[in-house]
């Protein structure tokens, strides 16, 4: 058992999906059958708990976990002695302030001498703290939303994903006090045969997140508009060219960025590039 890692992940809800599908694609196999509170990787040394989301920065402190997977806002809220690795770029969110859609809220200074309902308390006081505001905090857990309703706060802060909770409830958002994603978090004092296991991973993800910001790109274009397409996607290093049976025509190969995906391609048009093929990749190591 000392040579495995311990992962922490959620045994249901939003980060349970996402924490298991980063694990089989960073090459880890294993089963997770419904009510399954821990599993083992056959191929890598690594053992899943399935745990309570709010417990697992408890259970890191504790070592009955070496690695967990969380949402950024339970990291800090928990306040317990573990490190952040690494933010996984998934289950993003956000921790706000919202009122009653009645309210004339103007500024973050209309809290003061308010009643704020949450599940967060930790990260309301430093944020009531931070702009020098007095409040009142109820923590309150699940249907936080429903509270100004029977009137036991003026406010809420809560998760926020696409506002429609908010809206059904008769509430408006106003303030962002914190952006939220999945992160790994560890315990700080892993011993050396764990660390070289979490490292491992850790370049796994890497490479399975870089590969899903990026595109393998193919084209034909020809010869004189070469230098100016290396440019656009200059690649890992540079692009590979390889001669056409066609004379004064090339195949040129790179990877583009997925967020400049659209602009480069209107570029590569423009400098006489043909038969444009993009495919996904599916790890991408530099």
């Amino acid at each position: 058992m000392s040579n495995l890692l311990r992962i922490a992940i959620q045994k249901s809800g939003r980060l349970q999906e996402g924490s298991l599908d980063l694990l089989k694609e960073s090459g880890l196999s294993f089963s997770n059958g419904k009510d399954q509170l821990k599993t083992q990787a056959r191929n890598f040394p690594v053992e899943v708990l399935f745990l309570r989301d709010d417990d697992i920065p408890q259970y890191v402190e504790d070592k009955v976990a070496d690695v967990g997977i969380v949402g950024e806002n339970v990291f800090f809220e928990k306040q317990k002695k573990n490190e952040l690795v690494k933010r996984l770029d998934f289950a993003k969110c956000r921790l706000s302030m919202a009122v009653p859609r009645s309210e004339n809220y103007t500024d973050v200074q209309w809290l003061n001498g308010k009643n704020i309902a949450t599940s967060y308390p930790n990260i309301v006081k430093d944020f009531l703290q931070k702009n020098n505001i007095k409040a009142g905090i109820h923590e309150i857990s699940g249907s936080v939303e429903i509270a100004p309703g029977i009137g036991l706060a003026d406010a809420i802060c809560d998760l926020v994903s696409t506002g429609s909770t908010l809206l059904s409830n008769g509430l408006k958002e106003v303030e962002v006090v914190m952006q939220s994603e999945a992160v790994i978090i560890a315990s700080p004092d892993l011993d050396i045969e764990k660390q070289k296991i979490l490292d491992k991973l850790l370049f796994r993800i890497e490479a399975v997140r870089k590969a899903k910001n990026t595109k393998y790109i193919l084209m034909n274009c020809p010869n004189e508009s070469i230098e100016k397409i290396t440019t656009v996607i200059p690649g890992m290093k540079s692009p590979t060219i390889i001669p056409l049976a066609r004379a004064g025509w090339s195949s040129l190969h790179s990877v583009v960025d997925e967020n400049d995906f659209w602009e480069r391609i209107d570029q590569l048009r423009e400098f006489g590039a043909e038969g444009i093929l993009v495919v996904p990749i599916e790890k991408m190591i530099v």
